[in-house]
């Protein structure tokens, strides 16, 4: 167990876990399931916070 986790803020849309995989429901020739990767459009895929100062900086 980290006696010391990182000072970052995580991001409130994905709560640290960016990416998550969703099976299709299709199989493919192995037997194995389709499966896509989504990344979360709120830190497209970082899982960490964006500051207010650079979200105001990028929007004028």
């Amino acid at each position: 167990m980290p006696q010391h986790a990182p000072n970052r803020p995580v991001c409130r849309d994905c709560d640290g876990f960016p990416v998550v995989a969703i099976t299709t429901g299709t199989r493919l020739t192995d037997g194995t399931r389709a499966t896509l990767r989504i990344l979360c459009p709120g830190c497209y895929g970082t899982g960490l916070a964006h500051s207010a100062r650079i979200l105001a900086r990028t929007g004028r």
